[in-house]
């Protein structure tokens, strides 16, 4: 197998109809820095300071937030907002309740326009509590819905915004630390400045008049959740609790310095437990964390609150309130503004049993829970992302909706699992995505998802959020699977690789034709190649990186859905290539994923597949194990695969495998065998059986091993327990009938024992006789161009084989345009040579032949048990002659568990033999040809036997009657009880 070429990650790009703004330059996001938490007084317009002589040191910190104003840009604004900033008020002595009053401020613009304003609520403090002189103010009461709840207000302004006039100081004397009565405005922040107020001192606040586009936040109620740990629970969505006097002093909101440094790099192992809302001292805290952000406001209900910004993207605020409200978050970028759930108020989308069993290795449905899922959380729509990486330092989102820049969407590591998790909403179907990883060793790496379900068109390597809507209609053809193990049934295969069989055709358009074609031909099953994505098509799919996603070369996982449900509609089982063997070394994928050895093994020798250039998996790892187990599944139930044919196990089960001495070191007991590989195969195959009635797996394996298709809790000579599979490829009689095949038939005697050798194993294992893909490219010619002589004896030679290929205990398999006798070899580039059955082209009906030949020999094979019933059982097989090498004859039973016989006989000499006399059971009064390759119909020279042939009672070949057939040249017949 050849390596892909190293490949670079998705570029990044938008879609239409993106919410995120252009990300602003450099100088843009760094505008703000971290000193600039307070905004400078000096941009108040002669505001006069105030003053508080306090009796105790510690009597009371206020923090006073201050708004900016922004002026209109256009004539033609519709609506206003007016975001008024309230100091807290004043510390106070008095003991009994205070009596609430509504202040109303009137201002005059500058050229006459009226302001109207809503009264907001103050405090009315006792005689103790100074009222400032100078404040010109028209007070007037209000009556209080709820103690402590702020009231709520409209504001409408002209044009012309109205600037707020000089605050005379107002100064208090304050007996006690705490203020015992607080009222707020629906729009109040208390900010917190970047340095501590000094005790007893606080600045006044201007309030300005800001522009909006709304007048009021829509309300919105999100469901109730339970609040995670550090989080008070969500409160009514339309009310802002006040806190009450008993709470301690306030203390600034902002994200530390710490955090923020860990945010920014991209190594915050718990975001959530910094940014969003949460319980602090003097309310709730609000913090959000987006880069490019212009502003950001908190809208709860009617409430809404401008946060503060803190620079470089931060933003936060400290609301006094009792509770965290449900909220929503109205971010403003350079062009747009983008209202939306903040991604850090939401708990974990997976539970304590997920993460139990991914560190088990036990997750049997492990792409449920790991991966990118559109879902509902909370009440909210979004997409929940879950990645393993237990060695990363940090792991962030990137991809089309945040334009590449994953820096805002910082992941929460989820213990000592190792998963890394975060649900975003907002985000769906359709969008791109990575997760950009930070190393150990502090460098960044991004990588496709290991669990994508999806993933973007080779060569571009992003994965794609995807969810399924498929209908499946398939239902009787799965009840009927499961009636006969797949060793005691027909089974003939036709391999496909599926982007040449008909180059360009799609998932949908190859459903339109494929069905037909193989139903036509008689064929039971379809293996296809490739199914899992691969960047490199000349790999022919055997270098994955998309373990959990159906190549996107040819359309959609729904799509490949459609494709597999027409198959079993029209009686056809669907067989794929799995390869847990090993993964190539691109960059963006598996290799080293978190910045170590990860889903390959630590030991640089046992990682590296010494033939192609890939990285095998640590079979030993219990999460890397889950990840092989849950994928074999993931394709039987997701995509009602009927089974797997699992690559190159040969090179999973030893340690030596292709490896020098001194290149490899032995099991713990001193031999070559990978314990850890036996062991995960052994679950695999015992998982798939249980969970899927019906399927089968099927081993690619060349070598001796004992107990491939033994099960697994039976123990063999070895003292390993069987492997479990179902099935096992049948290479040594693959490549000793073809090397008997390539030789001349005058030399063939000397070669007999090469096609009489398998029946020595035939019952060691189930096996599948494979003439596949591997042996009819890289110059190993087509199956016909193995066969010696001129153009007549290479399609006799052909037809033969088949022939004696079905008749022979085992299941068969015969790769595409194999079935015509193409002359060509296969390449990935161009597929099957269909033009051959040009009815134009002038030797059409030699290949014609041929196929129609593959159509005969499955449509008899499938209506004669002796052919298939008994494949595994020796007595469904008996010789009638295998020592006939000068002849180059070869005759067989094959037996139904009734006894009813099938005699098959080959001729692989080009001679005609005449009355050519064989033994046979005296039971069977006459026999009659059930096929003959040598028929005029498929383009032999139609030597045939057309009339019954009667035994007589003359012993031979240790039997007590015989036969006397004629034999055609290079052909082989099949008879059957008259």
């Amino acid at each position: 197998m050849t390596p892909r070429p190293e490949s670079s990650g998705s570029r990044p790009k938008g879609t239409a109809g993106e919410k995120i703004p252009e990300q602003p330059t450099a100088a843009q996001q760094k505008s703000a820095t971290k000193k600039t938490a307070v905004p400078k007084q000096a941009a108040a317009k002669k505001a006069a300071p105030a003053k508080a002589t306090a009796k105790k040191a510690a009597a009371a910190k206020t923090t006073v937030g201050k708004t900016v104003a922004k002026k209109a840009a256009t004539k033609k604004a519709a609506a206003e907002k007016t975001a008024v900033e309230q100091p807290a008020a004043g510390t106070a002595t008095a003991k009994k309740t205070a009596a609430k009053k509504s202040a109303v401020k009137k201002s005059a613009a500058k050229k006459a326009t009226t302001v109207k304003a809503t009264a907001a609520k103050t405090t009315a403090v006792k005689a103790a509590a100074a009222k400032s002189p100078a404040a010109k103010t028209t007070a007037k009461k209000a009556p209080a819905k709820n103690a402590g709840t702020a009231e709520r207000a409209a504001a409408t302004t002209t044009a012309a915004e109205a600037v707020a006039k000089k605050a005379t100081p107002a100064k208090a004397t304050a007996k006690k630390a705490a203020a015992k009565k607080t009222a707020t405005a629906t729009s109040t922040v208390a900010k917190s400045p970047a340095k501590k107020t000094t005790a007893g001192k606080a600045s006044a606040g201007e309030a300005v008049a800001k522009k909006s586009a709304v007048k009021k936040a829509p309300a919105r109620k999100a469901p109730a959740r339970k609040a995670p740990a550090g989080q008070a629970p969500a409160g009514d969505a339309g009310s802002a609790q006040v806190v009450p006097p008993e709470m301690e002093v306030a203390v600034s909101p902002a994200v530390d310095a710490v955090d923020r440094e860990r945010l920014l790099a991209g190594t915050h192992h718990a975001p959530h437990s910094v940014l969003g809302a949460h319980p602090v001292p003097g309310g709730i805290a609000f913090r959000a964390f987006r880069p490019y952000a212009l502003s950001v406001a908190v809208v709860s209900g009617e409430l809404r609150a401008e946060l503060h910004n803190d620079g470089e993207g931060f933003f936060s605020g400290l609301l006094p309130l009792r509770e965290v409200p449900a909220y929503r978050l109205v971010v403003e970028y350079e062009g747009t503004v983008l209202e939306t759930e903040d991604a850090y108020r939401f708990l974990p989308t997976l539970g304590d049993l997920d993460l139990h069993l991914i560190g088990e290795g036990r997750h049997e449905e492990l792409w449920t829970a790991l991966g990118a899922h559109p879902t509902t959380h909370e009440g909210v729509t979004g997409t929940r992302f879950a990645v393993w990486a237990p060695n990363a330092r940090g792991v962030r989102v990137t991809g089309t909706f945040n334009f590449w820049d994953g820096t805002g969407h910082v992941m929460r590591s989820l213990g000592s699992s190792g998963v890394w998790e975060l649900f975003l909403p907002d985000v769906g179907e359709g969008e791109l995505y990575k997760f950009e990883i930070t190393r150990p060793d502090g460098s960044k790496t991004q990588r496709a998802d290991p669990l994508a379900r999806r993933t973007e068109v080779p060569p571009a390597t992003s994965s794609v959020i995807t969810s399924s809507e498929y209908e499946w209609g398939d239902a009787e053809w799965l009840a009927r699977r499961a009636e006969a193990p797949a060793h005691e049934a027909p089974f003939s295969v036709y391999e496909i690789h599926l982007p040449s069989w008909r180059p360009g055709l799609t998932y949908r358009q190859l459903a339109e034709q494929l069905p037909g074609y193989v139903k036509n031909l008689g064929f039971t099953h379809v293996e296809l190649m490739p199914v899992a994505e691969h960047p490199f098509g000349g790999s022919w799919g055997y270098q994955v990186t998309g373990f959990y996603a159906p190549t996107a070369r040819l359309g959609t996982p729904d799509d490949f859905r459609y494709l597999v449900d027409s198959l079993h509609q029209a009686g056809i089982g669907v067989l794929m290539d799995w390869v847990p063997a090993h993964f190539p070394r691109d960059d963006w994928a598996l290799a080293e994923f978190d910045g170590r050895p990860l889903y390959e093994h630590e030991d640089p020798l046992r990682a590296a597949h010494p033939d192609w250039g890939t990285l095998e998996f640590d079979f030993g790892r219990n999460e890397v194990r889950n990840f092989l187990v849950a994928n074999a599944v993931y394709w039987c139930e997701e995509f009602h695969i009927d089974g797997l044919r699992v690559d190159a196990v040969a090179s999973m089960l030893y340690l030596d495998y292709s490896r020098e001495p001194g290149q490899w070191t032995p099991n713990e007991h001193g031999g070559r065998e990978n314990l850890d590989a036996v062991a995960f195969l052994q679950e695999m195959n015992a998982t798939v059986y249980r969970r899927v009635p019906g399927v089968v797996t099927i081993a690619e394996e060349s070598t001796a091993w004992d107990g491939v298709t033994r099960a697994t809790h039976h123990k063999g000579p070895s003292g390993f327990g069987g492997l479990g599979f179902g099935l096992k490829w049948n290479m040594g009689w693959m490549h000793d009938s073809l090397q008997y095949m390539s030789h001349e038939p005058v030399h063939r005697k000397y070669h007999h024992g090469e096609m009489t050798f398998s029946m020595v194993y035939a019952y060691s294992e189930n096996y599948v006789l494979p003439i596949s893909h591997d042996e009819v490219v890289h110059g190993k010619r087509s199956l016909v161009s193995k066969m010696p002589g001129d153009w007549w004896q290479q399609r006799a030679g052909v037809r033969s084989y088949l022939g004696f290929m079905w008749a022979h205990p085992g299941k068969q398999l015969l790769f595409m345009g194999q079935e015509f006798a193409q002359g060509a070899e296969w390449s990935e580039a161009h597929g099957p040579d269909w033009w051959l059955l040009d009815p134009g082209y002038g030797a059409e009906p030699d290949h014609r032949g041929v196929r129609d030949l593959v159509r005969d020999l499955n449509t008899v094979y499938r209506a004669t048990p002796a052919l298939w019933r008994l494949d595994t059982d020796p007595a469904g097989f008996e010789w009638i002659v295998g020592d006939a090498a000068d002849d180059n004859v070869l005759a067989f039973l094959r037996l139904d568990p009734e006894g009813v016989p099938v005699l098959a006989v080959s001729n692989f000499a080009p001679v005609t033999r005449q009355d050519y006399r064989l033994g046979v059971p005296d039971d069977v009064p006459a026999w009659h040809e059930a096929l003959n390759t040598d028929a005029a119909r498929y383009g032999g020279s139609d030597v045939i036997n057309p009339d019954p042939v009667k035994p007589e009672p003359q012993s031979w070949h240790g039997r007590p009657a015989s036969i006397r057939l004629t034999l055609p040249p290079l052909a082989t017949v099949w008879l059957r009880p008259a």
